[in-house]
């Protein structure tokens, strides 16, 4: 039997796994403020993490990484942390982020149809970007304002008791501030 052995071409080839992409220094002294409220750097992570965010806008690997150093934790704690909030982006997103809610209020109250006419107005899919790049559109859980389904974030802004009429015009006026 041949044992299997590593070529010259994949033995200098780097390991994807191991890239870091540095963090700035804007974003690096930010995280810096931050780990100082904290007895232990780790406690830190959802703070570096929208740090990173808010200068580029999501999280790549490779910033994912560098927090892990900066925090002294492996790739895989960062990861967890940044999957299990819906908020942080790990692939980029557009320049508007809508947030439609479907829980179940929403989904009583609307939500499909909702989901529907914005999907075909921006000719998107749930969980896609529009060809511009100006909005992505997502499904997301409770945004805690079921007495006022259906309820979406466009952006930074919390819109309630939508139809799709309304929705597509905020839809319309993030695109335009977004060109």
């Amino acid at each position: 039997m041949t044992p299997i052995i590593a070529t010259d071409a994949a033995s200098h080839k780097p390991d994807w796994r191991l890239l870091i992409e540095p963090l700035s220094e804007h974003e690096e002294a930010a995280i810096s403020a931050q780990v100082q409220h904290y007895p232990q750097p780790q406690a830190a992570t959802i703070e570096a993490l929208k740090i990173v965010q808010e200068h580029q806008g999501w999280v790549s690997d490779g910033k994912l990484k560098a927090i892990a150093n900066r925090l002294q934790m492996s790739p895989d704690e960062v990861e967890s942390v940044a999957t299990f909030y819906n908020k942080i982006y790990r692939q980029p997103v557009g320049k508007t982020v809508i947030s439609l809610c479907d829980s179940v209020s929403c989904w009583i109250m609307g939500y499909q149809g909702l989901a529907q006419s914005l999907s075909q107005e921006l000719q998107i899919a749930l969980g896609e970007t529009t060809a511009d790049g100006a909005i992505t559109l997502l499904p997301t859980p409770c945004l805690g304002a079921c007495d006022h389904a259906p309820v979406a974030m466009v952006g930074g802004q919390r819109a309630h008791q939508l139809t799709p009429t309304s929705l597509i015009e905020l839809a319309r006026q993030a695109r335009e501030q977004s060109l």
